[in-house]
């Protein structure tokens, strides 16, 4: 009873400071109205739906740190990166979706900010809506073209961006390939990196560091969203009220806000967060139908699939997750007509060592083949298992990727599953007398990816 009554005491102090330090946070939030005199909204539906915008305002950012992250030249006042931040009903998930800068958009009837001139609906770049109208015209354009309601609005520039990878002590993000972009100054070798604020926004910005441009770049935004996720998470910022009042002081205090978005918002974030994992927040684009559609007066912009991305806007609203779950039938079902299984991996991300568990001459070196025909990483140099009695086939796996063993798995009909504990990245296959090839799979249909998946290992 001791012991009870005083866990008691500790949580509701904790509670009581924890609220007591972030009311004192309001203050700090520069306010905006982006739902002023907004009518035929979309139904709201569940959970929580945030327009999270990056605008590219650097007029806080002094001028060596100008200099030295390449941040020169006049800011075009529009959107450098908007996401749709979902957290679900249950406070157990996060799926956010990159909505690109670039993306072939028609806003509703409004007044230009700028010129005082009234508009009726035109067709404009998304990132273009800021300009326009401001927050409330690129709330109005999201909302028009996804009929998702959003409930709150979130606007950081450079300097809160910088401020939050400083005050979290850096980030870590890892590199698959050397990345080089001379418009930004990024420059990262392949490996793991300790960003700090600076270094940070040259990773988010580069459009030229390899060939994929704007959608790489999202691609990247993602994954450092995840980091972020997982560096907040496991570093005790959400378990301690004093630590988490600083680091929410210094952030808040160059963030725009609606007027919504106050004390209790912080804390129910705050203790949704403290339960989430990297894998607990999930990441996709958009699904894009013709790239480089030419617009007169506009220029070259991206047209979404109306089928599959209204598909993806009905899951937001109906609060499901946009990853796929588990293959069919967990060790690979056989699908119809031949057609490829759905996994939530995509193969290009797995390693695969082949063994062959059997006395077949050449058989590991046949399913190393096949398997990378389908577009998994095989090491392309099989090897005989200890024993060749094996009757089954079967993928060894370290539990931390359960997720691409159950992907893998999905592509060998009839096989099964072993955690082995410490074995690392690499997936291991051991043939079996039951092989009969490799079935096709292809990630969901949204091209998700988790926290888990995308962050360093």
């Amino acid at each position: 009873m001791r012991a009870v009554t005083t866990l008691s005491v500790v949580v509701l102090a904790a509670a009581g400071i924890g609220h007591s330090v972030v009311s004192s946070l309001d203050a700090d939030i520069a306010r905006v109205d982006p739902f002023k005199d907004m009518k035929n909204r979309p139904r709201a539906g569940h959970g929580m739906n945030v327009l999270l915008v990056g605008t590219d305002s650097r007029e806080k950012i002094s001028e060596r740190e100008r200099r030295r992250y390449r941040l020169g030249g006049a800011p075009c006042h529009c959107t450098d990166t908007m996401m749709i931040v979902h957290i679900s009903e249950d406070r157990e998930r996060a799926s956010v979706v990159s909505l690109p800068r670039d993306s072939y958009a028609v806003t509703p009837p409004h007044t230009d900010r700028t010129t005082g001139h009234r508009h009726g609906g035109h067709v404009i770049k998304l990132n273009a809506a800021y300009a326009e109208g401001g927050p409330n015209l690129t709330v109005r354009t999201v909302e028009h073209m996804t009929h998702v309601k959003i409930d709150h609005y979130l606007e950081i520039d450079f300097t809160s961006f910088m401020k939050t990878v400083d005050v979290l002590g850096g980030v870590e993000i890892c590199a698959t390939r050397p990345l080089k972009d001379s418009y930004t100054g990024l420059n990262l070798a392949a490996g793991k990196h300790e960003l700090n604020g600076g270094e940070a926004l040259q990773y988010v910005r580069s459009r030229h560091a390899d060939g994929s441009s704007d959608l790489g770049r999202m691609q990247r935004q993602q994954r450092f969203m995840a980091a972020l996720i997982a560096q907040s998470t496991s570093s005790g910022v959400l378990l301690n009220p004093m630590k988490f009042r600083d680091i929410t002081r210094a952030v808040l205090g160059s963030v725009r806000a609606d007027k919504e978005f106050g004390t209790g918002e912080l804390l129910d974030l705050g203790r949704a967060m403290r339960n989430f994992s990297p894998a607990s927040s999930e990441f996709t684009t958009v699904p894009i139908g013709r790239m480089g559609f030419a617009v007169k007066g506009i220029g070259s912009t991206l047209k979404w699939d109306a089928a599959k991305s209204g598909r993806l806007f009905r899951a937001l609203r109906e609060d499901e997750p946009l990853a796929v779950r588990r293959a069919p039938g967990g060790g690979g079902g056989h699908g119809k007509g031949g057609a490829p299984v759905r996994v939530e991996v995509a193969p290009q991300q797995i390693r695969v060592q082949v063994e062959n568990g059997t006395r077949t001459a050449g058989l590991g070196r046949k399913v190393d083949r096949e398997l990378a025909g389908a577009g998994f990483r095989t090491t392309r140099v099989p090897v005989n298992a200890r024993g060749r009695e094996a009757g089954r086939t079967v993928v060894a796996y370290d539990p931390r990727w359960d997720r691409s063993a159950r992907s893998l798995a999905a592509a060998l009909p009839g096989s099964s599953l072993r955690v082995v504990r410490g074995q690392g990245a690499v997936m291991r296959v051991t043939v079996g007398v039951d092989y009969r090839g490799v079935r096709k799979v292809r990630v969901g249909e949204f091209g998700v990816t988790t926290g888990d998946e995308v962050g360093c290992r």
